[in-house]
């Protein structure tokens, strides 16, 4: 027992000691940024099914980054533009795109994992909430044309034109902040590049945006955190006690041992490795950014035991699925829509995915 509890220990210990301070605060401050000063309505008013597609889709899409929801906050925003009258592809797309392309996991997977497969699940899930949007436009074309435009779906058009480059200023400096403290130079140089782009973004602060604002950037940053963070050390942990029971089973270490276990299902780049890791990504219920250390550590991308193509189908599976979400999906759409929904995401997940380890 002590050392299955201590591999949980030392499996928090490492993830506390390696990512936090440069990875998951500053993101926490951009996607508090994102929550407090970018209007949800701005985003929706354009997945209407008479909107352009090629506006509605390209919102869709990435608007996962823009409101960087997890698979649960996700379900009631996808109801209510979907009951009134949003296009069935721009909604799933969104739908997809929600937790998919948040921004949080986004960097965490490029921190832990490589940069490379940060680069390959945020374009192929951009990708896939397009791909599965216009797919199920097609095959349920009949919806769109059933659909009435809703007196109920207004939108307020608000006037920020004055501030639209200081907040891209922000953000950018936001972004800098997060790449220069996770890159691999030395604090010597981290600390004075950070210190002066987060004057930068106190000056900007102080004459573009009022006390008040900026109050809900910190009370969004903050609502983030406790929601996310200690949900994720409690996650963390218990993939570190797992590791620790499996290890007792098998001649490996506690970061090891579950990938050795299921090494023969998801240990290659196979096409049957790959449905087999969307399908774990599509029923297991994984809280916002805790799919990376399962896929790193638990299932040992890490260290070498779980191929790149099956960790990148559960990567792009997992966060938009679980059983608790495609109940209320069904309830959403009725069993044949969010069928075709899910069947959409588990298959072109482990296509990818295994496209995805052919090149890796």
């Amino acid at each position: 027992m002590i050392e299955i509890i201590q591999a949980g220990i030392d499996m928090l210990a490492n993830y506390l000691s390696e990512h936090v301070l440069t990875c998951l605060i500053p993101a926490f401050f951009i996607a508090g940024a994102i929550a407090a000063f970018v209007s949800k309505q701005s985003i929706l008013r354009y997945f209407g099914a008479q909107a352009k597609k090629y506006i509605s889709y390209s919102v869709a899409s990435v608007s996962g980054a823009i409101l960087a929801v997890c698979s649960c906050t996700v379900l009631p925003l996808f109801a209510g533009i979907y009951k009134r009258g949003a296009g069935i592809g721009p909604a799933t797309a969104f739908l997809y795109s929600g937790p998919a392309v948040n921004i949080l996991a986004i960097v965490l997977t490029a921190r832990i994992l490589g940069w490379q497969m940060g680069i390959a699940r945020a374009a192929a899930a951009v990708t896939m909430a397009i791909v599965i949007g216009l797919t199920m436009a097609v095959v349920f074309r009949q919806h769109d044309r059933d659909t009435q435009s809703n007196p109920d779906f207004q939108y307020q058009e608000s006037d920020d034109k004055e501030r639209r480059w200081p907040s891209l200023a922000v953000f950018i400096a936001l972004v800098a902040i997060l790449v220069a403290a996770t890159t691999g130079i030395s604090w010597m140089t981290k600390f004075p590049i950070i210190y002066a782009l987060t004057i930068l973004i106190a000056v900007l602060l102080i004459f573009y945006y009022s006390r008040a604002e900026v109050k809900e950037w910190g009370s969004q940053t903050w609502f983030l955190t406790k929601r996310i963070f200690p949900i994720l050390l409690g996650g963390v942990f218990l993939v570190g006690v797992i590791g620790g029971i499996a290890a007792q089973f098998v001649d490996a270490p506690a970061d090891e041992a579950v990938g050795v276990l299921v090494k023969d299902y998801i240990g290659g780049n196979s096409l049957t490795s790959c449905f087999t890791a969307s399908v774990i990504g599509a029923v297991l219920y994984m809280p916002t950014l805790l799919e990376v250390p399962i896929v790193n550590d638990l299932f040992g991308y890490g260290s070498g035991i779980m191929g790149a193509g099956p960790a990148l189908a559960l990567l792009l599976a997992g966060p938009s699925l679980s059983l608790p979400n495609m109940v209320v999906i069904v309830r959403v759409m009725g069993l044949k829509k969010a069928s075709v929904y899910i069947l959409l995401v588990v298959l072109i997940s482990t296509i990818v995915g295994f496209l995805y380890g052919g090149i890796a």
